[in-house]
């Protein structure tokens, strides 16, 4: 089988694809036939040496996976050969054939292609986790989202719309007539103005009820300020480290740390406000908890109220123009890669 591999820090052009032999499914687990691979801002961190998470290079990244079971191993009794799937990879999506443990894997929906199907497991379920289970989001609340124009910033505003909930997002301008297409109540172009003083202006000076911040670094401490009472911060990344264009990775992953608010127990009781933080990879242990997420979110596609968008679609023997696109936050949604 075929699979992107990357085989040292660098940068896109560093990707390769290479042939290895076919993984066998053991006890509980399953061997997807890949038709699709979502590509997340992670696997640009992996590419480049910064990525804590990532196995030791040489290595094969991917989150997730839409595809056709091709086998089954022993005591595999949920799945069987021919169904379509969605799949949490830890790690190896990005490849023609990915083996899973049978709880990781989820019954395609029908009105998805398998690159839409691709789109919803990691951005889904981060903004599930973000809003839903730790951000308490509830109707007549007002959530700021950055990058509101990625996929986790689109699958948030599939979900606060349904639970009801006033939108505000920052994107570049250029993506902006495409959020308010999708339902988005304000956008604010971040590059061309501060965002800050447009949300106190556009909450009359009460500021939020959430944000969720990708960015990371001391951006956090401006998110935090823009609190209303009883407000909360979701941070879920730090894409402020991994800005396109060079080396001295480590080094600006390092500025970004040290530039890094500390919420101290005190200030947030003074103020009340709560701040909290989620890692989608670090769910491995909570199969249980995903499934039940996953669950709520497959109804939402059943139902209408959630829709995938792919932005663009690129062969494994694209890899790295697939990563430089993404890098360069040229997407609006979800970037696939396809075998």
């Amino acid at each position: 089988m075929r699979q992107v591999v990357i085989p040292r820090p660098g940068p896109p052009e560093v990707l390769t694809v290479q042939e290895v032999p076919t993984p066998v499914p053991s006890e509980g687990e399953v061997l997807i036939r890949v038709k699709a691979a979502g590509l997340n801002f992670a696997d640009i961190l992996a590419r480049q040496g910064i990525y804590p998470d990532a196995p030791p290079m040489p290595c094969v990244v991917g989150y997730e996976v839409a595809g056709i079971v091709e086998k089954t191993g022993t005591g595999v009794e949920r799945v069987k050969e021919g169904d379509e799937v969605i799949a949490m990879t830890r790690f190896r999506g990005q490849a023609e054939f990915v083996v899973v443990k049978e709880v990781q894997c989820f019954p395609k929906p029908a009105s998805l292609s398998m690159e839409k199907a691709a789109a919803l497991p990691v951005n889904y379920l981060t903004a599930y986790g973000l809003l839903v289970a730790m951000g308490s989001l509830h109707p007549g609340e007002t959530v700021l989202i950055h990058n509101a124009g990625g996929g986790v910033g689109l699958a948030a505003i599939d979900i606060a719309r349904h639970i009801g909930a006033k939108t505000i997002g920052t994107a570049s301008s250029w993506k902006h007539d495409f959020l308010k297409q999708r339902g988005i109540d304000a956008v604010i172009d971040y590059r061309q103005e501060d965002w800050f003083p447009r949300v106190m202006e556009i909450t009359n000076g009460r500021g939020v009820e959430l944000i969720i911040d990708p960015i990371g670094g001391k951006h956090w401490k401006k998110s935090y300020q823009a609190l209303r009472t009883t407000g909360r911060l979701g941070m879920f990344g730090i894409s402020s480290a991994a800005s396109a264009g060079g080396g001295f990775r480590k080094l600006r992953m390092l500025k970004t740390a040290l530039s890094m608010p500390f919420f101290h127990p005190l200030s947030l009781l003074d103020k009340n406000r709560a701040v909290f933080g989620l890692n989608l990879g670090h769910f491995w242990h909570e199969a249980e908890k995903v499934s039940r997420w996953v669950k709520h979110l497959l109804e939402g596609v059943e139902k209408g109220w959630i829709n995938p968008y792919v932005d663009k679609i690129f062969p494994f023997e694209e890899a790295a123009q697939a990563h430089r696109y993404l890098e360069e936050r040229k997407n609006i949604g979800k970037v696939i890669m396809t075998p």
